[in-house]
């Protein structure tokens, strides 16, 4: 392979055979940190060699032969013809793609759950947009599960409902922590759950525009919610709320089951969406893996 990479002028090394003779190291020391940018990389290199030596091989084979040429000159457009190789190499859909694929398969190199990107998830789930697809930023689900552990473990205690039932819907309701309700100066109001300020309650209060589903139709409405002095205030709020109040008592009774958890929730009209039960019991299942990978 080293063969490929020399110029035509002598024994003097192309600014590729330059590039990788200064890349191996680091690529070394990629591989023992993350093995699988290590192989994108490696595949990326290839990748513009290749491009490279194409590059010079039409090059050479249009350039008229009468042309005065100097090692100058070659130098200059091998330079070129490098930064062009730099610049195409490492495109989605590119040979570098494949290349990287096929080397993590002989490798045995999996995608690890939460070793992906938060910008995973370009489209959270929103309290604000119930309708909006469900998803899960991996590294912000596991920050945001952990945050909650204690919270939910207590809630647990005080209601029977399972924790990870709980964060879940918290997840939901405001997009793995980064959609939460927030109070007219633009601080977190602490609501994890979405939950209202009805007559009844003397606490804090913050109101948003929300959409809420009348008639099966969204419509965009201004609703004052509750606001806490912490998370765990919220989640002490809401088990409260599932174990005193009447019309959550299925919620309660279901016991460890995520989907009969989830439609009793939207029976007893937690939500207006009509999708509700449906994304929540996506959502319960979500954060069972990612509880899973951090067990």
């Amino acid at each position: 392979m080293a063969s490929g990479i020399t110029s035509s002028a002598g024994n003097t090394p192309s600014p590729a055979s330059l590039n990788l003779a200064g890349g191996l190291e680091n690529l070394r020391v990629k591989a023992q940190q993350d093995p699988k940018a290590a192989v994108r990389e490696a595949a990326k290199q290839f990748e513009t060699m290749f491009t490279q030596q194409l590059l010079k091989q039409m090059r050479d084979s249009t350039m008229n032969a009468d042309m005065m040429d100097n090692e100058g000159t070659k130098m200059g457009t091998e330079m070129l013809d490098s930064q062009w190789a730099s610049k195409i190499a490492g495109q989605p859909g590119g040979l570098s793609d494949v290349i990287a694929k096929q080397l993590e398969r002989q490798m045995g190199i999996t995608q690890s759950l939460i070793a992906k990107p938060a910008t995973a998830n370009p489209a959270p789930a929103d309290p604000l947009h119930p309708d909006a697809p469900v998803g899960m930023p991996q590294k912000a689900a596991a920050s945001f599960i952990q945050a909650h552990t204690d919270a939910a473990a207590a809630a647990e205690k005080a209601t029977g409902i399972p924790a990870k039932f709980m964060i879940a819907q918290a997840a939901h309701e405001t997009g793995w922590g980064r959609k939460e309700i927030k109070n007219a100066d633009g601080t977190t109001s602490f609501n994890l759950f979405g939950i209202k300020a009805g007559p009844s309650w003397k606490g804090a209060t913050t109101d948003i525009t929300t959409t809420e589903y009348i008639g099966g139709k969204a419509h965009k409405v201004t609703q004052t919610f509750r606001a806490y002095a912490s998370y765990a205030e919220s989640f002490a709020d809401y088990a409260n709320t599932m174990k005193n109040s009447p019309r959550y008592a299925s919620v309660v009774a279901a016991g460890s089951d995520a989907n009969g958890f989830a439609r009793g929730l939207q029976k007893a009209g937690y939500a207006t969406d009509p999708s509700y039960a449906t994304k929540l019991a996506k959502m319960i299942h979500m954060t069972e893996r990612v509880q899973q990978t951090l067990a």
